[in-house]
């Protein structure tokens, strides 16, 4: 019978909509825009989430960073020591690196330094690229392979040699069509030789995406316009030790060089490829929240059509409801058969918005490099989101349907 009173209040409401087609698409509008963010933000976030834990899991499954200071999650600073509370922990330094190379159980320890700036060859000249000072052996946790040419030496990286390896995107950009080995380069306006062409591992940002170009740690210090103090290490255990032992290795070296008594806390800071991705998905998840509050708006804006809608007919229908409750209906049936009917409207609104959501998303998917994927839960969610709101903003009008005298309902005109 319950059954039987859904179906019954799905077509009423189904037969609303087609006699009221404008009416019924304002209530409709609301509610699929709601779905719709939903849908899309969820689709979007969850495929730069996949790609992030696959780009982190091409540099090895047991490396592990380390850095000045980590701290997981969004950091808001307003430049004062209270709210900087990085300054507080001294620098690290190529003699530490150096230093952990040498511990037991450490395969290897890249030490890395960044900075955006300008990259010429003849009359190119590209402002804002990516540079890169690097130990000699950052293929090992950059992931990647050397197509052509080769990687710089330890000698050349003790000797701040002038040499680069660039990637596909800086040689297409830099030098189309010609074999970049070889040539020569400014790289914030001093002479490089190119010896290398590197191909990144597949990532959010598509094949060799961005251009950047790598080149020996010393010469970086000497030649870049990059902010001081932000050196970190890449650290590969050896496969006979965990990634906790290997950490736990690290931490002591690094106290010891640095005189730390054991009361003392640690400042450095020691982030496995876990911790990383818990961050980045703490930002995401942050990012999510504010559109699932935006799209609470259109949800809203839907419930009130539905308030409206609802009313409307109620009143158009105060006859059929009198005829309905001479003939023994109670107050509950139909109460219910208008909570049917309010919550099929928001659910036809629900549907086209995660129809829109997934076009989005395929949009995303295919135009640009996010790997835009629509999950099971978001569907579920906006489903149930777009069932409760016609529910909640259908009380009030079912409620006063089923409060009708149905004397007075019979006499109505």
């Amino acid at each position: 019978m319950s059954l039987t009173r859904i179906f019954e209040g799905m077509g009423i409401a189904l037969d609303s909509l087609r006699a009221n087609k404008v009416r019924a698409a304002l209530t409709i509008l609301g509610v699929a825009i709601g779905v719709m963010v939903v849908i899309a933000m969820a689709a979007a976030i969850t495929g730069i989430n996949r790609s992030v834990a696959q780009q982190i899991e091409t540099l090895g499954p047991k490396t592990f960073f380390v850095f000045r200071y980590f701290q997981a999650g969004i950091n808001i600073s307003d430049g004062s020591d209270e709210m900087s509370p990085w300054r507080r922990n001294p620098w690290l330094t190529v003699a530490e690196g150096e230093m952990l190379q040498r511990v037991p159980g450490i395969r290897s320890v890249t030490w890395q330094q960044n900075a955006n700036g300008p990259v010429a060859a003849g009359s190119n000249n590209l402002k804002g690229v990516n540079v890169l000072g690097l130990s000699s052996d950052w293929i090992l946790t950059q992931g990647g392979t050397i197509v052509t040419g080769r990687n710089f030496t330890d000698l050349e990286e003790a000797a701040a040699a002038r040499v680069a390896v660039i990637n596909d995107r800086l040689a297409r950009d830099l030098l189309p069509g010609l074999d970049p080995i070889g040539k020569r380069i400014k790289i914030f306006g001093e002479p490089f030789d190119v010896v290398g062409l590197y191909s990144e591992p597949k990532s959010l940002f598509g094949d060799s995406e961005s251009p950047y170009v790598a080149i020996p740690h010393s010469t970086f210090v000497k030649v870049a316009d990059y902010w001081k103090g932000w050196m970190m290490f890449s650290v590969i255990p050896q496969p006979e030790l965990t990634v906790a032992e290997a950490q736990d290795r690290v931490t002591a070296a690094l106290r010891a060089y640095r005189g730390l008594k054991p009361a003392q806390d640690n400042n450095f800071s020691l982030v496995s490829q876990d911790k990383l991705l818990d961050s980045f998905n703490s930002i995401t998840s942050g990012f999510f929240l504010v559109m699932l509050a935006l799209s609470s708006v259109g949800l809203m804006v839907g419930g009130v059509g539905v308030v409206a809608i609802m009313m409307i007919s109620v009143t158009e229908r105060t006859r059929e409801i009198g005829v309905r409750k001479a003939l023994g209906a109670t107050r509950r049936e139909i109460m219910f058969q208008f909570l049917v009917e309010a919550a099929t409207l928001t659910l036809v609104g629900g549907l086209a918005g995660m129809v829109l959501g997934g076009l989005i998303a395929l949009g995303v998917n295919k135009l640009t490099p996010i790997p835009a994927q629509v999950p099971l839960w978001s569907v579920l969610l906006a489903v149930i989101a777009s069932t409760i709101t016609g529910i909640c903003f259908g009380l009030y009008p079912a409620s006063k349907a089923s409060k009708l005298d149905p004397v007075e309902a019979l006499r109505y005109e």
